[in-house]
């Protein structure tokens, strides 16, 4: 998610409220899927495989409808809500959310019936549960990996936002279900917008033609005003609504991990591969702060070829222009890859240069255009799995690197497996 898309967009801000599982998932079963997932890092391999790459063009008439359902209708899961009805090929049959007056009202604009209208920590079981073909998952990272799982179980296709998870084992269990949906023959795609969009999509392929000669160094930005961080109550409950979410790491991943993400996921779609490690330094300096999402962050990645990438987020409101940016120094050339303004080539070789206009909206109908050709074509190759997988490590790599405030290898890392955990107590079943 921004905010714009973490403010998610400047006019729509993102709050993906949630219906989680009432109890924790149940350890072994969840431990298998994580550890059968490492082996699927293996096979799936570090390397990016690009999402989707179709341009805005006009879409053919919907082939059918598909029976949808969605949880989470905060703030993005309504405005990613009204996207699918605008499609013409989804008719919404369910949908859920924590809080029942949310889940009542964006289903009655939906034009869902009250009795498939669910709420409280368990509704999104009743969701996969009412007879849907497919299901839109917009809730905080933390629940992600148990919802997906409970979904491609179901023999369910799968849309859903970003980052994929909070941790190395949700991130890996979501590798798994990428997995688990490819032999089903179901989709799941993960809702990135940077690599939709052409000139992005044309940049992208000059570098790996050649256009900038050997990348010497790759600098990414995440620059935004960060999100309201009221005070903690007696339960979570409060921190589920408008994105006060994303100030805790283990619902939210951090801030890296979910604005700056977008920039650093279209630096690894270019590079097709993960550092080997990362050091860095990050710190929290909001006005009167009460989770433990860090709003500074600098962080230095290695790569196995001496590769230099450095990333810089900040979440302040210090009136600093929001950015999303990678850009690509190379031996011949210097490329920038961005969300908002101009993506630019220039080179020895060859010069381009493209406005990117209402990115967020037109990157996500091309997704849910792109969802939907997958689904009544019978594509399951489920393509965007990977990079998601590759671009939530990464940031949790420089999240953990910078907050020990040491050298930490991606193998290390990656041994460590360590879960974060949310106390739900108290929270409505």
């Amino acid at each position: 998610m921004l905010r714009s898309e973490a403010h998610e967009a400047p006019e729509n801000i993102n709050r993906r409220d949630m219906n989680e599982p009432t109890r924790e998932f149940n350890r072994r079963e969840f431990l298998g899927r994580a550890t059968s997932a490492a082996a699927a890092f293996a096979v799936l391999g570090p390397s990016m495989v690009p999402a989707q790459t179709n341009e805005a063009a006009p879409a053919p008439a919907p082939k059918r409808k598909i029976k949808l359902g969605q949880v989470g209708l905060g703030g993005r899961g309504s405005w990613i809500a009204g996207m699918f009805s605008q499609h013409g090929g989804y008719e919404y049959h369910a949908v859920a959310d924590y809080f029942p007056e949310v889940a009542g009202v964006r289903g009655q604009k939906l034009g869902v019936p009250p009795e498939r209208c669910f709420s409280g920590l368990s509704g999104y079981k009743r969701v996969i549960e009412s007879g849907v073909e497919a299901v839109v998952l917009e809730t905080p990272a933390f629940f992600f990996p148990g919802h997906v799982a409970a979904a491609v179980d179901a023999g369910l296709h799968v849309y859903m936002a970003k980052p994929v998870a909070a941790d190395v084992p949700g991130t890996l269990s979501i590798a798994a279900s990428g997995l688990a949906a490819t032999a089903k023959n179901r989709v799941l795609l993960v809702d990135y917008q940077i690599p939709t969009e052409p000139i992005n999509i044309e940049i992208r392929q000059d570098i790996l033609d050649g256009a900038l000669g050997e990348l010497a160094y790759v600098n990414t930005f995440g620059i935004f005003d960060g999100c309201s961080d009221p005070p903690r109550e007696k339960t979570i409950e409060s921190r589920l609504r408008d994105l006060v979410w994303v100030n805790d790491v283990a619902l939210g991943c951090d801030y890296i991990g979910n604005y700056d993400i977008h920039a650093l996921d279209a630096a690894l779609w270019v590079l097709g591969r993960l550092p080997v490690a990362a050091t860095g330094g990050s710190r929290i300096c909001r006005r009167d702060p009460h989770g433990d999402s860090k709003d500074v962050i600098d962080v230095l990645y290695e790569h196995a070829d001496g590769l230099v990438h450095t990333h810089v987020g900040q979440a302040l409101r210090n009136v600093a222009d929001r950015m999303l940016t990678a850009k690509f120094f190379g031996r011949d050339g210097y490329a920038e890859m961005t969300y908002w303004g101009r993506s630019i080539l220039r080179g020895n070789i060859k010069s381009r240069a493209g406005k990117i206009e209402n990115l967020h909206p037109n990157g996500a109908m091309r997704n849910i255009a792109s969802f939907y050709d997958c689904i009544v074509n019978g594509h399951f190759e489920n393509g965007t799995v990977p990079r998601a997988r590759d671009s939530c490590l990464l940031c949790i790599l420089g999240r953990e690197a910078a907050a020990r405030r040491t050298r930490l290898t991606m193998d290390e890392l990656l041994r460590e497996n360590k879960k974060l955990e949310v106390d739900l107590t108290g929270l409505k079943a």
